[in-house]
C-alpha cells in the first residue's frame, strides 16, 4: 500500500511539471492557434537560468523563482511582436516550423556556452529532507512543487473565472471567434497572452532544477509528451490542459512501477492513450468539437 501511494505521489509530482507547461501551451494556441514547440526550450532556458543566477551571481532559488518567469515572459513577449504575429495569419505550419528553429538556436546556444553535460541545482535549505505521511516518507522539496503548482493553478482559474480580464483572456483563448463577434479586441491580449504562457515554462523550468539534471536537451525529452498532454486534454481547453497534465503524470509513473518488465509500455502508454482518446473523442477529452461545415 505504501508504495502504490508513494508511486501515486510522484506521479502527481511529474504531473504537475506536465499540467503548469501545457497550461502555457493551451492558452498560446487557443489564442494565437499557433503551436509552440519552443516550450520546452523555454523550459530548459528557465531551468538554466537559475543555474547560472546562483553559480555566478549568487542569487538563491527563492529569487530565481520570481527573475527568471518575468525575463522570460518579456523575452517571449518581445519574440511574439517581433517574429511570431508577423506569421499568424498564415498557415500554422510556418509558425511550427519557426519555433522548431528557435528551439535549435536556443539549444546551440547554450550548448556553446555551458557544453552538454548536467549540471547539479542544489535543492533549497528550507526544503530539504522529508515530510512523514505515515506510512512512507516523501522529500520535502516533491511536497512542495505539488501544493505549490495546485496553488498557481487554481489562482490562476479564479483569475480567468472570476475577473473581467481573466473572463476576457479566457474566453480569446478558448472561443477566439466567438469572442471577436462580441466586439472584444482579441488582438491586443495576445501578446500579453504569449507571455504568461511562456513565463509558465520558465517557472516550470525553475522548479524542475533541484530535480532533474539541468542540461541543454532537457526541454526536448519534455515537449513531446507535452503536447501529448495538451492533445489529450483538448487542444486550447485551460482546464483539460491541467487535467490531462495530472492524470499523464499518474499514468506514467504507474506504468514505470508495475510496468518495469515491459520497458516498451511504459514509454508507449502516453502515446497509446493519446490515440485511444483521439480515436473516440478528435476534439480531446475536454475540447470543443467543430461544427460541421
Amino acid at each position: 500500500m505504501s508504495g502504490f501511494l508513494q508511486n501515486t505521489f510522484n506521479g502527481l509530482v511529474g504531473g504537475a511539471f506536465y499540467a503548469l507547461l501545457a497550461l502555457g501551451l493551451a492558452v498560446i494556441f487557443g489564442m494565437l492557434r499557433v503551436v509552440n514547440f519552443a516550450h520546452g526550450a523555454f523550459y530548459m532556458l528557465g531551468a538554466f537560468g537559475a543555474y547560472v543566477l546562483l553559480a555566478e551571481a549568487g542569487v538563491p532559488f527563492w529569487a530565481a523563482l520570481v527573475i527568471m518567469p518575468l525575463a522570460l515572459g518579456l523575452l517571449g513577449m518581445v519574440l511574439e511582436r517581433a517574429v511570431i504575429h508577423r506569421l499568424t495569419r498564415l498557415d500554422p505550419l510556418y509558425n511550427f516550423l519557426l519555433t522548431f528553429g528557435l528551439t535549435l538556436i536556443l539549444q546551440d546556444l547554450v550548448k556553446s556556452r555551458y557544453g552538454v553535460q548536467s549540471s547539479p541545482y542544489a535543492t533549497p535549505t528550507e526544503l530539504s529532507g522529508s515530510v512523514d505521511f505515515g506510512l512512507f516518507d516523501f522529500p520535502t522539496y516533491r511536497v512542495f512543487i505539488l501544493g505549490f503548482t495546485v496553488l498557481l493553478c487554481a489562482v490562476v482559474w479564479w483569475v480567468l473565472g472570476r475577473t473581467r480580464v481573466g473572463m476576457v483572456v479566457r474566453a480569446a483563448t478558448e472561443r477566439p471567434e466567438l469572442t471577436r463577434a462580441f466586439g472584444i479586441d482579441v488582438g491586443k491580449w495576445v501578446t500579453p497572452v504569449f507571455g504568461f504562457g511562456i513565463a509558465l515554462a520558465g517557472l516550470a523550468g525553475v522548479l524542475a532544477a533541484p530535480m532533474r539534471a539541468v542540461n541543454p536537451l532537457m526541454g526536448a525529452d519534455l515537449i513531446i509528451v507535452v503536447f501529448a498532454v495538451v492533445v489529450i486534454g483538448g487542444l486550447g481547453s485551460i482546464f483539460g490542459s491541467v487535467a490531462a497534465g495530472f492524470g499523464i503524470g499518474l499514468i506514467q509513473a504507474w506504468g514505470e512501477a508495475y510496468l518495469s518488465d515491459f520497458p516498451i509500455v511504459s514509454q508507449t502508454v502516453v502515446f497509446v492513450v493519446m490515440a485511444a482518446v483521439l480515436l473516440w473523442r478528435p476534439a480531446g477529452l475536454f475540447g470543443r468539437e467543430e461544427a460541421p461545415a
